[in-house]
């Protein structure tokens, strides 16, 4: 079987291997996947690297997803539904946590960065590569979110 790779998940791991975090990687790459360009790509992203400012709360591949999906789906009046984007949302929430085991930054690479500790355990034991791979694999699932149908499910690969 030859599998077509994703374009977005390998820009989103170009990006992250050029120096952009978790969360600005992914929002940048399906940002540039759709045209969209703004000042504030990837900026509005940068506190939420690390599970939220090095805090290891949600990952910030996970967060980077519901921002691109949301700047796809978000509501631009108060008087829009927020339904469709929350069903896409939380559809990309439900894959992440199938394939990751959870969408905890913490649970996720073993440490936290706010502390010299967390931040030795990143560099000692490489935890960036399997960041790479989270953010990589949580632009394809946000990219696939988008590109699903109103009524499809979003689902990680088997």
């Amino acid at each position: 079987m030859n599998i077509k790779p994703d374009p977005v998940a390998q820009r989103s791991g170009e990006l992250f291997n050029q120096g952009l975090c978790c969360s600005e990687s992914v929002l940048q790459a399906i940002a540039e996947s759709r045209g969209i360009e703004s000042e504030l790509v990837p900026k509005i992203a940068t506190g939420l690297c690390g599970g939220i400012s090095r805090s290891g709360n949600i990952c910030g591949a996970v967060s980077g997803g519901v921002l691109a999906i949301s700047v796809c789906f978000g509501r631009s009046q108060p008087g829009e539904s927020p339904d469709e984007n929350v069903r896409r949302v939380r559809a990309f929430l439900a894959a992440c946590e199938a394939k990751f085991g959870s969408t905890n930054c913490e649970n996720l690479i073993g440490c936290r960065l706010d502390t010299p500790e967390g931040r030795r355990f990143y560099k000692e034991h490489n935890v960036r590569e399997k960041c790479a791979g989270f953010t990589q694999e949580a632009a394809r699932l946000a990219n696939q979110a988008i590109e699903q149908s109103a009524s499809a499910p979003v689902t990680p690969p088997g």
